[in-house]
């Protein structure tokens, strides 16, 4: 009898811990963040208008303020912190931040890893070429070196294993096949290479559309040759809170409705791209 009743106990506390493995994380960031009275967000330092330093070593940009942002709704302060782009991709988090910032774009695969908050910005990715290039069209990067950051899209298409899978996506062929792919850790470390002029390091850089108007307006000999693909952004977050990514969307929604969403995207970029189009 003892027996028979220790077997059903074990039984289960199997089955027990095997339903609070999937839902010990509901809730979970939410309540660590209103707790601490802090938001922990993964920005970069030279994402251009997204987020860079200032002369004064201080962070800002749009993103930076669309965090400010999200902070203020949940009535919390605002920490940021600033892994490498590739780490933020990869999804090991660990719980050192609790949203990134960068504007990802939400494909199934990312989702596969990460929750996202409703879209709060629309990009269109950029090839890049050097003023003195001879290329007029994406087809004349065929067989060519190109520069792009780890672990963003722009990586994807240029091995040609990039997925049009966001919602509303059009899926498209590829516009050229590239002979080399380098790889960067940050887009302004490409930038710099191919500043070095036309064909010494880099014949061309696939990146977000507005990382490459900003370069081009600070004075970079760059031009841009074409896009390559019109995306959604929006704010990942670790699996399985609901109740925070419902607020973090929240948040999205009430700057989206007041107007001050569009007003950064003008501030930040002289135009608006929190609508899509």
């Amino acid at each position: 009898m003892n027996k028979i009743a220790t077997v059903i106990t074990a039984a289960s506390l199997s089955i027990a811990s095997v339903v609070c493995s999937t839902s010990v994380y509901a809730g979970e960031v939410l309540k660590r963040v209103l707790e601490t009275k802090t938001l922990k967000v993964a920005v970069g330092t030279d994402w251009g208008a997204m987020s860079s330093l200032n002369a004064n070593h201080e962070l800002e940009g749009y993103d930076i303020d669309v965090a400010k942002g999200v902070a203020k709704y949940l009535g919390v302060n605002v920490e940021f912190v600033t892994p490498g782009w590739d780490i933020i991709a990869a999804g090991n988090w660990q719980g050192r931040w609790d949203i990134s910032m960068g504007q990802m774009t939400p494909t199934k695969v990312r989702a596969e890893k990460f929750d996202y908050s409703t879209n709060y910005f629309y990009d269109q990715g950029a090839a890049v070429v050097h003023n003195d290039s001879k290329a007029s069209n994406l087809s004349d990067l065929n067989g060519k070196i190109v520069g792009v950051a780890g672990g963003t899209l722009a990586e994807d298409y240029a091995n040609q294993t990039f997925k049009w899978d966001w919602v509303g996506a059009q899926p498209e062929d590829y516009k050229f096949k590239a002979g080399e792919v380098k790889v960067y850790t940050t887009t302004n470390i490409a930038f710099d290479d191919l500043r070095l002029g036309d064909g010494t390091r880099l014949d061309a850089i696939l990146t977000d559309g507005t990382l490459a108007e900003k370069a081009i307006k600070s004075g970079y000999p760059f031009k841009v040759l074409g896009n390559f693909y019109a995306a959604p952004a929006a704010i990942p977050m670790m699996k399985g809170d609901k109740e925070f990514n419902e607020k973090v969307s929240a948040a999205l929604k009430s700057m989206k409705d007041d107007g001050s969403l569009s007003k950064l995207s003008v501030k930040w970029y002289g135009s608006d791209h929190t609508v899509e189009k």
